[in-house]
């Protein structure tokens, strides 16, 4: 390799923007730029933009620049970075439903420059209906062992490896008690309650509504000044429910339910998953769920549905570091973009009791659920083996695929037998 720096033009969230996509994609870029090896240009999107002006960061200066942009981008702006900047490597992340305008300029695109895709699914059946999107990348990174087993179902043929999340522990870790206790006092009102902390975009899929409508009938059974529920969202998020009408409905206003609508930095978050006793995540699907990842690097159990990459969260196939909920039923769902994916629904009871459960738990218990969580974060979720693999695997595509001059191992074209 030269010490020419290799350059990365990425599409994605704005990787500044607080999603679980724009937080990894910061996470992959910054340790990228810290080795020294690379320069990156981002395509800033999925959030309003106050103007379009290419934005810099005092730390990394020219070696990144990123230009907001409207959903992801289109073709042609696209097409003018890659002939503008020249990157080696376009990289780009989420769901594959918001890329069929990027995949359909491929052959245009690979013919140049290969294509990393970091790949987000949420669950089975398999779907062969990503076929193509999958055949037509360079390399397919998996956020979740169940998103790298469908990769390699559907498209057994095309490179695909399991690099999932990961958490920054110089962020996310146990804090100071007193400080916490300190915290938890001037916030929760009922400070000596059970908090039980929720950290998610107020949208369908994550069963926002029914979470509150669950716990007020968990606070019937152990009383209403006993637990906490904190709720870091939109309650007005126009793709989910109305929070506070459902509060208001349901007689929640005495501090059972606190919402915390903020942006916060990362530090602030952390600090809201120490004062917690659980971190609760109920949704239907979920790729990952980096919250609950999170609130394990602090120390805090999580009670979740046993889906997508939730479920390699919870337990490591010995331990547990929280409880993990079986879905009551898996309904096949789907949409004009997405025929087919499991739904996977939680029974109320379940739930409820789970709540009870882990609220009857001892001090001692709970706090060894944590310590053993942190530990299997450290282990497979570190920041450091995070960056080395990224590092390896853009290094390991620059090498065996080139770029312009020397772009290899990629052919526009195909034959096939016509009988």
């Amino acid at each position: 390799m030269t010490d020419k720096k290799i350059k990365i033009l990425t599409l994605g969230d704005h990787p500044l923007s607080p999603s679980g996509v724009g937080t990894q994609s910061k996470y992959i870029i910054e340790g990228m730029l810290q080795t020294g090896k690379y320069e990156v240009i981002s395509f800033g999107g999925a959030i309003k933009h106050e103007q379009y002006q290419p934005q810099k960061t005092e730390q990394y200066g020219d070696d990144w620049i990123i230009f907001p942009v409207d959903g992801y981008g289109t073709q042609d702006q696209v097409r003018s970075a890659i002939r503008q900047h020249r990157p080696d490597i376009l990289w780009f992340m989420t769901d594959p439903r918001f890329y069929g305008w990027l995949w359909d300029i491929e052959n245009e695109i690979r013919s140049i420059v290969p294509m990393v895709y970091y790949h987000v699914w949420d669950n089975y059946p398999p779907p062969r209906f990503n076929k193509a999107f999958y055949d037509s990348n360079d390399h397919i990174a998996c956020i979740s062992k169940v998103t790298y087993d469908v990769v390699k179902t559907v498209a057994p043929d095309t490179n695909s490896c399991y690099l999932p999340h990961a958490v920054d522990g110089k962020i996310f870790n146990k804090f100071d008690p007193k400080k916490v206790e300190e915290f938890k006092k001037q916030n929760i009102k009922n400070s000596d309650s059970m908090v039980f902390f929720w950290n998610n975009r107020n949208a369908r899929r994550k069963q926002s509504g029914a979470l509150i409508w669950w716990f007020k009938e968990f606070l019937d059974r152990v009383g209403h000044d006993k637990a906490t529920l904190l709720m870091h969202t939109d309650p007005k998020d126009p793709h989910g429910q109305d929070l506070e009408h459902i509060m208001s409905e349901l007689g929640l206003t005495d501090g059972e339910v606190l919402l915390s609508r903020e942006k916060y930095p990362p530090e602030n978050l952390a600090m809201m998953y120490n004062i917690a006793d659980c971190t609760i995540n109920i949704a239907d699907a979920e790729g990952f769920g980096l919250a609950t990842l999170e609130s394990l690097a602090c120390e805090t159990p999580i009670i979740v549905n046993m889906t997508g990459g939730l479920q390699e969260q919870v337990t490591d196939g010995e331990n547990w570091f929280g409880l993990g909920l079986e879905p009551c039923a898996k309904a096949i769902i789907g949409s004009q973009d997405v025929p087919y994916i499991y739904e996977d629904r939680l029974n109320k009871e379940v739930f409820i009791d789970a709540l009870e459960k882990f609220y009857n738990l001892s001090p001692e218990a709970r706090a060894e659920m944590g310590r053993l969580g942190c530990e299997h974060v450290t282990k497979n979720y570190n920041f450091d083996t995070f960056i080395k693999e990224w590092d390896e695997l853009l290094v390991k595509v620059h090498n065996s695929c080139g770029s312009w001059g020397n772009r290899k191992n990629y052919t526009p074209y195909e034959f096939k037998e016509i009988l």
